[in-house]
């Protein structure tokens, strides 16, 4: 980034493919339940099943993923999911132009993207944490973080604008080259990868499917990490179709409006993923992961106060852009924090359970929430989301960080982004 400090070409390369598929991500966003509802005329209830099913699915699926990633080189994993996302994505506007797309394709689809992004995640987090030196992951992770943010404001945008140009499969296309796009940054980041070394059995045991489950809730400070950012993640996500129905159908917003109300806090995200690494560096990390993860708990319930018009559009503007600048800050150093607090060995391991614990929740809440919805009314279920999530803070770690690299050492340069 300009006027910032470089991490090296193989850093740059990794970052380039990062953001070429964060933008294609953006683009597709929303582009299955269009899909669903324009095309195959679906209902509400396959609309909703195709979110929280594939979600689930894919998460169960990639349980036993953590173990076989850890021990191969990650790069090959990393290209190998990036081209089954690419062709089974490419493989619906191949169904719909030869007239035979249904409803299970896009469930199958939604199941095997989700798996091959958990496998993604957890092969790039431990092949990142062996590229660069400690001192550089939060201004690594902070990279990731911005962009992933900067993609989420100008993606949906374009991909509405190309589906109004071009048809409803336009941005899944856009989507799928991305990912083959990516494929080829990874490829071109070159050098060599040691091959992970394997103790005990040869083969896959039980013990290996639970290794990033046992090392997470044994640790003494990524425990309430994890719980916190399952409950919170799970309750921020299950809240947003209602915010959608109460949004559009309850309160008449037309659909640019909606799409402003979350396009334009996301500048937040940007902003705050460029202050965390400084923030760490002035208030040390475990004052800004306390502050920043209350703070990002008190906004959502205001958005159970949303009104009509201008001073609703006003109201979920300032709400999101709040709890999107919290996220911007927390979520970079949270990342970091797990990549230091895990061995090698582990790595993969561990962000697979993470993950799939993350998908699962969100999964499940969203239908405990939509259940609730249905019997309060969307506003009501807000509110209640809201409300649970002020007690999110107390599953934070209370105690400093006693990890024995000091915190000059974590932080590194001071630099800019």
């Amino acid at each position: 980034m300009a006027g910032g400090r470089t991490l090296g070409r193989r850093f740059n390369w990794l970052w380039a493919a990062f953001a070429v598929s964060s933008y294609g991500t953006g683009i597709g966003f929303g582009a299955f339940p269009l899909l669903a509802v324009l095309v195959l005329h679906s209902g509400p209830a396959q609309v909703a099943a195709l979110a929280a099913v594939g979600r689930a699915v894919g998460a169960v699926t990639a349980v036993p993923l953590g173990p076989w990633v850890e021990f191969r080189r990650k790069r090959p994993v990393m290209i190998a999911t990036d081209l089954i996302r690419f062709a089974a994505l490419l493989s619906v506007p191949a169904a719909f132009a030869l007239g035979r797309l249904g409803f299970a394709q896009l469930l199958l689809v939604s199941v095997v993207v989700a798996t091959a992004d958990i496998a993604f995640r957890a092969a790039s987090g431990a092949y990142l944490k062996g590229l660069l030196p400690p001192a550089d992951l939060l201004l690594a992770n902070s990279r990731f973080e911005s962009t992933t943010w900067t993609a989420t404001m100008v993606g949906p945008p374009l991909g509405g604008y190309a589906i109004g140009l071009f048809g409803p499969v336009t941005t899944l296309v856009a989507n799928a080259v991305s990912y083959l796009l990516s494929a080829l940054g990874i490829r071109a980041i070159g050098g060599g990868e040691p091959l992970p070394a394997r103790t005990g059995s040869p083969r896959l045991r039980a013990r290996d499917l639970l290794e990033g489950w046992r090392h997470i809730l044994t640790h003494p400070a990524l425990r309430p990490l994890f719980l916190n950012a399952v409950v919170v993640n799970g309750l921020i996500m299950a809240s947003e179709p209602l915010l959608a129905v109460l949004l559009l159908d309850g309160l008449g917003f037309a659909p640019w409006q909606y799409g402003l109300v979350f396009a334009a806090p996301c500048v937040g995200g940007l902003v705050g993923a460029r202050l965390a690494h400084r923030l760490v560096a002035r208030f040390g990390r475990h004052k800004v992961l306390r502050t920043a993860g209350a703070l990002r708990a008190c906004w959502p319930l205001g958005l159970a106060f949303v009104q009509p018009g201008v001073p609703g559009i006003v109201l979920v503007i300032v709400v999101q852009l709040g709890l999107v600048t919290c996220c911007g800050v927390f979520n970079p150093v949270l990342a970091t924090y797990r990549l230091d607090h895990t061995d090698s060995g582990r790595v993969a391991r561990t962000l697979t359970a993470w993950s799939v614990s993350s998908s699962a929740a969100i999964a499940a809440m969203t239908a405990v929430w939509g259940l609730l919805a249905a019997l309060i009314g969307p506003r009501a279920a807000i509110a209640a989301a809201g409300v649970v999530l002020l007690a999110t803070p107390l599953l934070l770690p209370r105690r400093e960080d006693r990890h024995p690299r000091s915190e000059d050492q974590l932080t590194g340069s001071k630099g800019e982004i």
